[in-house]
Protein backbone atom coordinates (compact mmCIF):
# COMPACT_ATOMS: atom_id res chain seq x y z
CA UNK A 1 0.00 0.00 0.00
CA UNK A 2 2.87 2.18 1.10
CA UNK A 3 4.31 1.52 -2.46
CA UNK A 4 0.80 2.46 -4.31
CA UNK A 5 0.69 5.74 -2.39
CA UNK A 6 4.36 6.86 -3.51
CA UNK A 7 4.14 5.86 -6.74
CA UNK A 8 0.93 8.44 -7.05
CA UNK A 9 2.98 10.96 -5.51
CA UNK A 10 6.13 10.74 -8.11
CA UNK A 11 3.01 10.69 -11.33
CA UNK A 12 1.24 13.40 -9.35
CA UNK A 13 4.77 15.50 -9.08
CA UNK A 14 6.25 14.50 -13.10
CA UNK A 15 2.45 16.01 -14.22
CA UNK A 16 2.56 18.68 -11.92
CA UNK A 17 6.03 19.88 -13.29
CA UNK A 18 4.69 19.30 -17.16
CA UNK A 19 1.52 21.78 -15.92
CA UNK A 20 4.20 24.21 -14.57
CA UNK A 21 6.53 24.30 -17.84
CA UNK A 22 3.58 24.59 -19.91
CA UNK A 23 2.81 27.65 -18.33
CA UNK A 24 4.07 31.18 -19.62
CA UNK A 25 4.74 33.19 -16.66
CA UNK A 26 3.57 36.46 -18.46
CA UNK A 27 0.58 35.25 -19.71
CA UNK A 28 0.87 34.13 -23.19
CA UNK A 29 2.14 29.94 -23.28
CA UNK A 30 -0.20 27.21 -24.54
CA UNK A 31 -3.48 29.46 -24.58
CA UNK A 32 -1.16 32.68 -26.58
CA UNK A 33 -0.20 30.14 -29.01
CA UNK A 34 -3.55 29.89 -30.52
CA UNK A 35 -5.14 33.42 -29.50
CA UNK A 36 -8.83 33.85 -27.60
CA UNK A 37 -10.81 32.50 -30.54
CA UNK A 38 -8.74 29.36 -30.89
CA UNK A 39 -8.03 28.60 -27.70
CA UNK A 40 -12.19 28.52 -26.81
CA UNK A 41 -13.00 25.82 -29.94
CA UNK A 42 -10.34 23.61 -29.17
CA UNK A 43 -10.43 23.45 -25.29
CA UNK A 44 -13.86 24.29 -24.42
CA UNK A 45 -12.90 27.43 -21.97
CA UNK A 46 -12.49 31.00 -21.85
CA UNK A 47 -8.33 30.67 -21.31
CA UNK A 48 -5.79 27.76 -20.95
CA UNK A 49 -4.62 29.72 -18.37
CA UNK A 50 -7.29 28.96 -15.80
CA UNK A 51 -7.41 25.51 -16.99
CA UNK A 52 -3.59 25.31 -16.21
CA UNK A 53 -3.52 26.92 -13.12
CA UNK A 54 -6.49 24.66 -11.65
CA UNK A 55 -4.57 21.64 -12.84
CA UNK A 56 -1.17 22.85 -10.81
CA UNK A 57 -3.18 23.61 -7.55
CA UNK A 58 -4.63 20.41 -7.96
CA UNK A 59 -2.10 17.97 -8.78
CA UNK A 60 0.11 20.31 -5.63
CA UNK A 61 -2.98 19.99 -3.48
CA UNK A 62 -2.87 15.89 -4.58
CA UNK A 63 0.55 15.78 -3.33
CA UNK A 64 0.48 17.14 -0.25
CA UNK A 65 -2.41 14.64 0.63
CA UNK A 66 -0.79 11.95 -0.48
CA UNK A 67 2.10 13.02 1.43
CA UNK A 68 -0.10 12.58 4.77
CA UNK A 69 -1.42 9.48 4.04
CA UNK A 70 2.18 8.30 3.56
CA UNK A 71 3.17 9.37 7.08
CA UNK A 72 -0.16 7.28 8.48
CA UNK A 73 0.96 4.50 6.75
CA UNK A 74 4.23 4.53 8.49
CA UNK A 75 3.06 5.21 11.60
CA UNK A 76 0.50 2.64 11.59
CA UNK A 77 3.23 -0.02 10.58
CA UNK A 78 2.12 -0.49 7.07
CA UNK A 79 5.30 -0.14 5.55
CA UNK A 80 7.52 -3.22 6.30
CA UNK A 81 10.75 -2.46 6.53
CA UNK A 82 10.92 1.25 6.31
CA UNK A 83 11.84 2.67 9.43
CA UNK A 84 10.59 -0.57 11.53
CA UNK A 85 13.06 0.33 14.19
CA UNK A 86 10.75 1.07 17.23
CA UNK A 87 12.44 4.14 18.79
CA UNK A 88 10.82 2.77 22.48
CA UNK A 89 11.88 -0.46 22.46
CA UNK A 90 15.63 0.62 21.06
CA UNK A 91 15.54 3.18 24.48
CA UNK A 92 14.54 0.81 27.09
CA UNK A 93 16.68 -1.89 25.78
CA UNK A 94 19.78 -2.21 28.38
CA UNK A 95 22.71 -4.06 27.81
CA UNK A 96 23.64 -7.25 30.01
CA UNK A 97 25.95 -5.91 33.01
CA UNK A 98 29.55 -6.97 32.72
CA UNK A 99 30.49 -9.55 35.57
CA UNK A 100 32.62 -8.10 38.15
CA UNK A 101 36.53 -9.13 38.46
CA UNK A 102 37.72 -11.69 40.13
CA UNK A 103 39.89 -10.55 42.90
CA UNK A 104 43.39 -10.33 42.72
CA UNK A 105 44.96 -13.37 44.93
CA UNK A 106 48.11 -12.52 46.77
CA UNK A 107 49.78 -15.87 46.17
CA UNK A 108 50.91 -15.61 42.23
CA UNK A 109 50.04 -18.25 39.96
CA UNK A 110 52.34 -20.88 39.09
CA UNK A 111 54.76 -20.68 36.48
CA UNK A 112 54.07 -23.51 34.06
CA UNK A 113 56.64 -26.26 33.76
CA UNK A 114 58.99 -27.15 30.89
CA UNK A 115 58.20 -29.50 28.70
CA UNK A 116 60.42 -32.62 28.90
CA UNK A 117 63.11 -33.45 26.33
Amino acid sequence: MFGAVITLIIILAVLLVLVVLIQNPKGGGLSGEFGSAGATQMFGVKRTGDLLEQLSWGFASGIAVLALVSKFLLSSGGAQGINSVNVDKAATKTLPAASAPAPASSTPAPAPAPAGK
